[in-house]
């Protein structure tokens, strides 16, 4: 049995990291812990923030005991590292939510039949450069501004009348030439800061996450996260680990 108090905190946050992890990448007993680590950070952006911590503090836990079962102690960890080994295991079994941390629930949203020019203007007057379009409740796309000056660059190139075009074609024509960017997703009220650097990292182009209450494009938007926030998000963590 581990008597020492420092040995027994260290020793199950290893134990509750390495269960944890096993169970959500339904990985088998047979694979070590930095094996398991290792897969893990692939996914799980809490995982990968912290991959070379956690493998030293896989080693450290071999140091500190000498036996299957944990039963024998040789070592005995530093409480520093002890409380940030804790932290992290907090934040791997109970990540916070986004809509509870970063989620912008000051955004704005607009119709598909507004004019492109009214876009500009309004992207200009507002300050959000991706703004989520909607019709007849449902998301249809995001207008980005930079993907709009793209858009206006191509016309131009074309020949087509800008100030027709601009007067004329409302943002819902403009989106189906962006359709093919996947700059944008959605996903639910339930979604963990972890899971928000995941979407990002699995898709070098995504600007823009809808959170809706249960992900639906037909639901309407809590809140958004950008690319912009990937930094904001870290120093969560960060901060969060530290506690």
């Amino acid at each position: 049995m581990v008597r020492n108090s420092m040995a027994k905190r260290f020793i199950s946050c290893y134990n509750t990291i390495d269960q944890a992890l096993r169970v959500q990448g339904n990985m088998s007993k047979s694979i070590s812990y930095t094996e398991v680590i290792r897969k893990a950070a692939r996914t799980n952006g809490i995982v990968r923030k912290y991959e070379d911590v956690l493998i030293d503090y896989g080693r450290l836990r071999n140091a500190i005991v000498h036996s299957a079962d944990d039963s024998q102690v040789i070592a005995e960890p530093n409480q520093d590292v002890v409380e940030n080994y804790e932290k992290i295991a907090s934040l791997i079994c109970t990540p916070p939510l986004a809509v509870d941390t970063i989620c912008n629930k000051n955004f704005a949203s607009l119709n598909y039949d507004v004019l492109i020019k009214d876009v500009m203007v309004y992207i200009y007057q507002s300050g959000f450069s991706s703004i989520p379009i909607y019709k007849d409740g449902m998301l249809i796309g995001v207008a980005n501004a930079t993907k709009i000056t793209r858009l206006l660059g191509k016309k131009m190139y074309q020949k087509v009348d800008i100030k027709e075009f601009l007067e004329t074609e409302t943002i819902e024509s403009a989106l189906k030439d962006l359709q093919e960017d996947n700059y944008y997703t959605i996903t639910n009220e339930k979604t963990t800061l972890d899971k928000i650097l995941a979407l990002f990292s699995e898709n070098r182009k995504l600007l823009l996450i809808v959170i809706t209450k249960n992900g639906s494009l037909l639901e309407k938007p809590i809140g958004i996260v950008t690319a912009g926030d990937i930094m904001d998000i870290n120093k969560i963590l960060d901060n969060y680990s530290k506690k």
